[in-house]
């Protein structure tokens, strides 16, 4: 028996275009003092990432040839997608570890596989309609025997699309040589966080005056509409200029997965909509409030494919009064304590509101820590 140990070095969250590396460890745990201990060979090992595609058969009309199974004829023939639902949309050409290698009881070995995550692929999504789920796989066979495969899960995210080429994309410091300036911008991923932090730290307010039928509600107020994973995004209400009164808000952060037309199961199907927080206020009588939503780190950014698109809102929900409602009134001089009761019944109307919102990817060290996945994987041949 040998163990195979997959570890990814630096967590199991990239951003397209990144190098990834990790370290593969082969291992004969037998012990030497071992009355039946002996040497153990594999013909071969190799490594390459892929993509696969899987679509829900009630929400997604594909073509024929595009959703079935992956299986294939022969175990000998190495297919990093063997067994695994739906279509294999990307892959890398296979990089081969090792040929003939043998390992005496209690020997290991540890070899290094990098590769640039594809840039033409889409990013990581587990939506309700559609999947698309990156793993490494590492291939082994003894000779004469069926191919093993270990496959380490990871994220994929999109980084922003570059800015045109007039645009400072980071603070220059003139404390830095010529050189070492140019070598760290010649970095793909120190250039894409630059360009996310750039992007996401550009502050311009907005005002939207909240209304419905009988008249104005609130001023409304957001500082940006641009965020990265992990930000809060932060909003304030006006209601003192306000003619009518607001008893209570809600706001949901929420992404829309839309499937193109052409792909629709039927027609009219409606937009998949799932909710990663809200926010509910009660604000009768209030003069200001206001609300934090954080975006969660294992969320997908906004991203769009041939099949799907992924967007993302703020939904606003008010409840308003019909009619006036007179706020309490409070004597200075009163000397006994009074207790105000709220009005028993009050007639009101509801309304909603969309703010489409912008959603970019995170620095993926970050985006690490609340992955699902561990970027370690092993198995016994």
């Amino acid at each position: 028996m040998i163990e195979v140990a997959a570890s990814m070095a630096r967590g199991p969250v990239f951003l397209a275009g990144e190098l990834m590396e990790c370290l593969i460890t082969f291992t004969n745990p037998m012990s030497h003092l071992s009355t039946s201990a002996s040497s153990e060979m594999l013909a071969w090992a190799s490594a390459q990432i892929h993509c696969q595609f899987h679509a829900s058969e009630s929400r997604v009309a594909l073509p024929s040839q595009g959703n079935k199974d992956v299986q294939a004829e022969s175990d000998t023939v190495l297919i990093p997608s063997r067994g695994e639902r739906g279509q294999c949309v990307l892959d890398t050409p296979p990089k081969i570890l090792f040929c003939d290698l043998c390992l005496d009881p209690g020997e290991s070995k540890t070899y290094s596989y990098s590769e640039v995550v594809p840039v033409d692929g889409p990013p990581s999504f587990r939506g309700q309609a559609v999947k698309y789920v990156y793993k490494l796989t590492i291939g082994c066979q003894r000779v004469n025997s069926p191919i093993k495969l270990l496959r380490v899960p990871f994220r994929c995210g999109m980084p922003e699309p570059p800015f045109p080429q007039d645009e400072e994309v980071s603070p220059s410091n003139p404390f830095l040589e010529e050189e070492e300036t140019s070598r760290r911008d010649a970095r793909p991923l120190e250039k894409a966080l630059d360009m996310l932090m750039i992007t996401t730290s550009r502050r311009c307010p907005r005002m939207f005056n909240i209304t419905n039928m009988r008249g104005k509600v609130a001023k409304f107020c957001i500082f940006k509409t641009v965020y990265r994973l992990g930000e809060d995004i932060i909003g304030t209400f006006n209601f003192s200029e306000g003619d009518i009164p607001c008893l209570q808000y809600s706001v949901s952060l929420q992404s829309e997965e839309e499937i193109q037309q052409q792909y629709l199961r039927r027609p009219g199907q409606t937009i998949s909509v799932t909710g990663h927080g809200r926010h509910v206020e009660s604000c009768l009588h209030t003069a200001s409030s206001h609300f934090s939503l954080p975006i969660p780190l294992n969320v997908t950014p906004g991203f769009s494919t041939d099949i799907v698109t992924l967007r993302w809102r703020l939904h606003f929900e008010f409840v308003t009064a019909r009619e006036p409602l007179e706020p309490p009134t409070v004597l200075q001089n009163q000397s006994e304590v009074t207790v105000w009761a709220g009005t028993e019944h009050v007639d009101v109307d509801t309304f909603s509101w969309d703010l489409p919102i912008k959603v970019l990817p995170t620095n993926p060290v970050l985006a690490s820590y609340m992955s699902q996945f561990t970027g370690t994987n092993s198995i016994d041949i």
